[in-house]
């Protein structure tokens, strides 16, 4: 089987470049580990950043970059920023509508937020999208490999209905998403456990800004999920307080702008508010019912499903893994340096937008973005590749005890390489991390790969900066 393009993931940033590619009459495969809306861009809850004129675009440069610490990339931010301009129109003549009114998240100056079905944006934006998807679809598939020679990408080898085997084209596109599962507490899709990332490693291609992992500061947690219910940054920019048991605004402490600091900053603490034994809450009581149920139906239902009376009754939050800011390094065009046809989108690609702490809601608006320069880059440079055939990767792809090396792993990684770091801390995880490499199956030891860096980018970096906290 051969193909124009193979999409590694089915996100917001996978189904936007398709789009392009089919739109010019390329056969596009997209290959998903799960069903096509296990992605964290269906679950995202918050909205789309879309700077509102000409002149909010430096605003908005600023805030993007002072959330990141100053850390990011500032020709990519420019772009980012100057590009969401047209995307609302686009989005528009599509056939896509945001809900009315914009919103304000954490750490932006304005209101420029745009939401769709309350506190669903990316599920109303991903069903949108499927719908209109003309790519042929392979789901229920583990990709184990890239096959790479040299600067060329002939394709993946996949693992299906319980066999392998590869699958050719003359463009790869990794949309594969972040790193959730390495984590104990995570809001992310089931499916994203930094596989691609662990593939990347493996074959030498550059990854970057591996030690920026962000940690959402307000979750629900006390399910039995391995995914926690991420109550979305759009609930303090319209009111929420964060509040310990004695009702107290404690956030006032570490940081002026209180709830609407940015997410490095929140999360630090209330996850130190709780070291020192207090409980921390969500305060919604603030919102009419009626409003607060239309507004956030999401959260709303499954909250009162656990039996919490929003929102009347206070939330019990914690901060949990959210979003990676590192990842496989590209250039402005989405193309991986050093190869003539291998790209990255969405939260596996490390862009350089987001610094050390993204900006809330920016992240959608880089899934259209450097989607789209992907799919425009593949169209410009009309790469084909040889009829060349590759070996299928004959490593045992999962071992008996994978499971519980797996969760030992998102135990390190939580309490070792989380919201507080020391090298202490790191170098237990690292060990663990070393030991446990030859005892792995191909897929645990690829998730292995990617926190063996993420552990030794953040003993590196020996100051804290943004997400990356050394408490030493």
């Amino acid at each position: 089987m051969k193909f124009d393009s193979i999409i590694i993931g089915s996100g917001l940033a996978a189904l936007w470049s398709a789009k392009f590619l089919n739109e010019k009459g390329l056969s596009t495969l997209i290959i998903t580990k799960n069903q096509v809306w296990d992605s964290n861009s269906f679950y995202a809850q918050g909205g789309v950043t879309l700077a509102l004129d000409e002149e909010d675009v430096p605003i908005h440069i600023e805030d993007t970059l002072r959330a990141g610490s100053f850390h990011n990339k500032r020709e990519m931010v420019e772009i980012l920023s100057k590009a969401s301009l047209s995307i609302k129109e686009e989005l528009l003549k599509y056939g896509f509508r945001f809900d009315l009114g914009v919103t304000k998240e954490g750490a932006h100056s304005v209101k420029r937020v745009f939401h769709a079905g309350g506190d669903a944006t990316g599920r109303e934006l991903h069903k949108f999208m499927f719908k209109k998807d003309e790519s042929f679809l392979l789901d229920e598939a583990i990709v184990f490999d890239l096959l790479i020679e040299e600067d060329v990408a002939y394709g993946v080898s996949v693992f299906h209905k319980g066999k392998k085997y590869n699958i050719y084209a003359d463009n790869v596109i990794i949309a594969s998403g972040g790193v959730g599962a390495l984590y104990k507490y995570d809001t992310n899709a089931r499916t994203i456990s930094g596989d691609l990332q662990g593939i990347a490693i493996e074959k030498g291609i550059s990854v970057k800004d591996m030690e920026m992992t962000q940690f959402h500061p307000t979750v629900f947690i006390e399910m039995n999920f391995s995914q926690k219910l991420l109550l979305t940054e759009a609930l303090r920019g319209e009111g929420a307080y964060i509040v310990d048991e004695k009702g107290e605004r404690f956030l006032f402490e570490y940081d002026e702008r209180g709830e609407l600091a940015g997410r490095d900053i929140v999360s630090r603490a209330i996850f130190m508010h709780q070291q020192k034994g207090h409980k921390v809450f969500l305060d919604v009581s603030m919102f009419d019912e009626d409003y607060f149920k239309k507004r956030f139906p999401t959260i709303f239902n499954k909250l009162r499903d656990y039996d919490i009376n929003v929102p009347f009754e206070p939330i019990p939050i914690s901060p949990a893994f959210h979003y990676m800011m590192g990842g496989i390094e590209v250039d402005e065009n989405s193309k991986v340096p050093g190869f003539k046809n291998l790209y990255a989108v969405g939260e596996v690609a490390y862009t350089g937008v987001h610094g050390a702490n993204r900006l809330a809601s920016n992240s959608l608006l880089e899934c259209f973005v450097f989607a789209k320069k992907a799919a425009s880059e593949i169209l410009r440079v009309n790469f084909y590749t040889s009829d060349k055939k590759f070996e299928i990767n004959s490593e045992e792809l999962f071992k008996n005890d994978d499971k519980k090396y797996k969760n030992l792993l998102r135990d390190h990684m939580w309490n070792n390489v989380g919201i507080i770091r020391s090298e202490k801390g790191l170098k237990k995880a690292l060990n663990f991390i070393e030991e446990s490499i030859p005892k792995l199956g191909r897929l645990a030891k690829l998730r292995f790969l990617t926190a063996r860096e993420i552990v030794i980018s953040a003993l590196n970096r020996l100051e804290s900066l943004g997400a990356h906290y050394r408490k030493d």
